[in-house]
């Protein structure tokens, strides 16, 4: 690990100035950053730790909807009592992810941003595209059994890790953002970046640029929810592939759905074209299948990936089934 400077802030104006500066990067709970360092993957000159100076309450908004701090750990978030009767879609992805150890400490934000967890992104004797542009994505043809194979370009097959970033957005999550030019707001959908020629960009985020909440629309009426996540182990294991539903059916036919996939996505992906295929037809296993085909259609398979194909499909149709069954009654988790 490089030598660094270190300070804590009491405040989130005091973390946007100190985070501005070259080299300065923002800590939370660390899970993923200081793994990295240790690594020699990641070195900044200057760690601005943000305990004490993020948001880490969950509001409760007049519309129904939730705005959730920056700083709430991932455990306090799951066990959270409203979340877990209005959003159990995302209870179930945030606690099928890692352990409760690291769940104590996570932040929203940090998961938010986590890196990927390539072998060869984190190994750093080996070239990487993400980790040192133009150096070359050994993965193309070497170990890429645990990346993607949607979004993925001739310069990056990295998959994005997330569980709780695949159901926020089934649920259409919104960040707030603060730097020294002022406050934003960005949808989640597109926040992420798509390798393409520039793999090193993995956010929309700006130099010195603050996730303060995420804020989560008021839950579809009567819809049915469900986070399926399919791994080699049943604990502390990244996600082959996963799948968040949010499906509201009524007389007869689905009249809201939002489905988001992980494991299989440079990014946490969207699944807008099987989206499109679901909306105002009767739900039922054939359509479930079509959808999911229609939705990997553009996947890029290679040896290691190859059976990702077919356990996405699975994971979609499972997670639309169990989901429409549930729709209309109430959200207990399964």
């Amino acid at each position: 690990m490089q030598p660094f400077a270190y300070t804590r802030v009491a405040s989130s104006q005091e973390a946007i100035r100190l985070g501005a500066r070259e080299g300065a990067r923002f800590l939370g709970g660390g899970t993923n950053l200081v793994d990295l360092m240790r690594l020699d993957v990641e070195a900044p000159d200057e760690l601005v730790d943000l305990a004490g100076g993020e948001p880490d309450g969950i509001e409760r908004l007049a519309d129904g909807g939730v705005r959730i701090g920056a700083g709430v750990r991932n455990a306090d978030l799951a066990h959270d009592a409203y979340i877990r009767q209005a959003y159990p879609v995302l209870s179930q992805a945030v606690l099928s992810g890692a352990s409760a150890q690291v769940r104590n400490l996570a932040t929203t934000a940090g998961n938010l941003l986590q890196r990927t967890r390539c072998v060869y992104f984190r190994d750093a004797a080996m070239p990487c595209n993400k980790r040192d542009p133009g150096s070359g994505c050994p993965a193309q043809d070497g170990y890429n059994r645990n990346l993607a194979i949607l979004g993925t370009s001739a310069h990056c097959l990295a998959s994005n890790p997330s569980d709780m970033s695949v159901a926020m957005l089934a649920l259409d999550a919104g960040l707030q953002l603060s730097s020294s030019a002022g406050e934003r707001t960005l949808p989640l959908a597109g926040f992420h970046c798509l390798p393409g020629n520039t793999p090193e960009r993995e956010t929309r985020l700006k130099a010195g640029e603050l996730i303060t909440h995420v804020c989560l629309p008021a839950p579809p009426a009567d819809a049915g929810m469900l986070y399926v996540k399919l791994r080699d182990r049943a604990s502390f294991e990244f996600a082959l592939a996963s799948a968040a539903a949010v499906v509201a059916v009524a007389d007869g036919r689905i009249r809201h759905v939002r489905l988001a996939l992980g494991g299989v996505g440079t990014v946490p992906w969207r699944a807008h074209h099987a989206e499109r295929e679901l909306l105002g037809h009767a739900p039922g296993p054939a359509l479930f299948d079509a959808a999911a085909r229609t939705e990997l259609a553009a996947a890029q398979l290679r040896d290691g990936t190859r059976f990702k194909g077919e356990l996405a499909r699975r994971c979609i149709v499972h997670a639309l089934e169990r989901a429409v069954a549930m729709s209309g009654r109430g959200r207990a988790t399964p």
